[in-house]
């Protein structure tokens, strides 16, 4: 506790104050910091050298307790109690961090209370862009995104110039399907830092969104060198944008492989990888390619990694992970694995409070969809799911509308293959208003109005994605 009182008072990248008489851990906090905020695979190592360099920091102790928390909640927890033990000597700055950080590992972990207390501190340290990350991210968990983008126009006006901070603007934009002002803000991001991977690969989300498949595959790959120290996260999310561009634009399939094959798969190799978050990409992948008919190819590698599927380690890290594996698990006839993870989801909301209970019970849906769709039995994914779905009020799983985009397609299929073509043709119609140059979204729309009996609207639909497959053709 001496060493504590003594502690130098330092200020970090943004002038918040804090005390360590270790000018190691200072360099490890920066170091942590911008690992944080560019997606970079150092960023936990980061922080536990800073806890190590100065045990009485209780700004390095609380942000190891968040850095070890995924993987290591019992050393999250004894990090945590190390800041608890050094606040009488801490400064303002760093109680604020320790609050928000205690309701995001700590026994009375609590969400709703961690946004309270991010808005709080943001209040009082507007400059402070490594919390309005945080925030950012539980809002992004929590499906809020209009929360999110109302904790970055708080603290705006104090970050004008701001590495990151026109990233962080954008994915809520977007989220909200604000398009043309989130393409503004990842290029005003990207002016700041050519290499900020957030703005990056937010401006991908816009040229996605709008059917720019071209342009997209182009500026990513372009961008592609910026990555190699992105997360295996990041790293392979940005690939998988990559090749869903590639197979919405319908380019040769082989092109869509090759990027799974060799952008995505390939960092399984790594001795760093994190090979849950490089699953997350690959399933996400290849559900689309199975929904698309590319059934062979799909299984095929999804045999290559179906007995870590079934390692009930990597099962409960995301919500969206875990849909993806029962999808796989139940497609794959690994029928007993499959039934274990959705009685394990089934027990996980049990033991929530009501409140989010009753939200999670969506999820719990489309995880029964999911698992009911693998199994091949479409006429239950449409009696479980209503007719009325919409996989964008589902964003409690935690996953941007574009990932969760593919279970609109399951769904669309799903329509189809039911009987429901009436219902089809609305919906795809509907769907089609949004984003016309979607080739995959016509042949949908044909082949119901061929099921329907629509031969000439059907003819009218087939042509008009040939007409797209052939505009996009690269």
């Amino acid at each position: 506790m001496a060493a504590a009182a003594e502690g130098e008072v330092r200020r970090d990248m943004w002038g918040q104050e804090y005390r360590t008489s270790s000018a190691e851990c200072a360099a490890a906090l920066d170091a942590y910091y911008a690992a944080f905020l560019s997606f970079g695979r150092g960023r936990v190592a980061a922080a536990l050298r800073a806890a190590a360099a100065d045990p009485t920091c209780a700004l390095a102790a609380a942000h190891a307790a968040h850095a070890a928390a995924p993987r290591d909640p019992a050393g999250a927890a004894a990090f945590l109690g190390a800041a608890a033990d050094n606040l009488g000597n801490a400064t303002e700055y760093e109680r604020a961090v320790f609050g928000t950080l205690s309701a995001m590992v700590g026994e009375e972990r609590n969400e709703e209370v961690a946004l309270e207390r991010h808005l709080e501190l943001l209040k009082k340290f507007p400059r402070d862009i490594l919390s309005l990350k945080r925030a950012q991210l539980i809002c992004f968990y929590l499906g809020k995104p209009e929360l999110s983008l109302k904790f970055v126009e708080q603290v705006l006006p104090e970050n004008q110039d701001q590495n990151y901070i026109y990233g962080m603007l954008a994915f809520p934009l977007l989220e909200l399907g604000k398009m043309d002002e989130a393409e503004r803000a990842a290029r005003k991001g990207l002016a700041i830092n050519k290499n900020d991977v957030w703005a990056q690969h937010n401006l991908c989300h816009v040229f996605q969104q709008e059917c720019r498949f071209r342009e997209a595959t182009e500026f990513m790959e372009s961008c592609s060198p910026s990555w190699v120290a992105c997360t295996s996260f990041l790293l392979t999310h940005n690939w998988w944008h990559v090749a869903v561009c590639y197979l919405e634009a319908e380019s040769p399939l082989q092109k869509v492989l090759d990027v799974y094959d060799q952008n995505i798969m390939k960092e399984l190799e790594k001795s760093d990888c994190e090979a849950a978050e490089v699953y997350l990409n690959a399933l996400g992948l290849l559900l689309r390619l199975y929904v698309r008919g590319h059934v062979h190819p799909a299984k095929e590698r999804l045999t290559t990694f179906l007995d870590a599927l079934k390692e009930e380690s990597i099962w409960h890290m995301e919500w969206l992970l875990d849909l993806l594996i029962l999808w796989a698990l139940s497609s794959m006839d690994e029928l007993k694995s499959a039934h274990n993870m959705l009685e394990s989801l089934k027990s996980r909301v049990s033991s929530m409070d009501k409140d989010r209970q009753q939200v999670m019970q969506k999820a719990i849906q489309l995880a029964e969809a999911v698992y009911e769709f693998g199994n091949g039995e479409h006429k239950k994914v449409f009696d479980i799911l209503g007719p009325n779905f919409d996989a964008l009020g589902y964003k409690m799983i935690g996953a941007s509308d574009e990932q969760v985009d593919v279970f609109n397609e399951v769904w669309y299929t799903v329509l189809i293959s039911a009987g429901e073509t009436s219902n089809a043709i609305d919906v795809l119609g509907k769907q089609i208003r949004k984003r016309e140059g979607a080739p995959f979204l016509w042949r949908l729309l044909a082949k119901a109005y061929s099921l329907d009996g629509r031969g000439s609207d059907a003819l009218v639909a087939s042509e008009k994605a040939n007409a797209l497959q052939a505009a996009y053709s690269f």
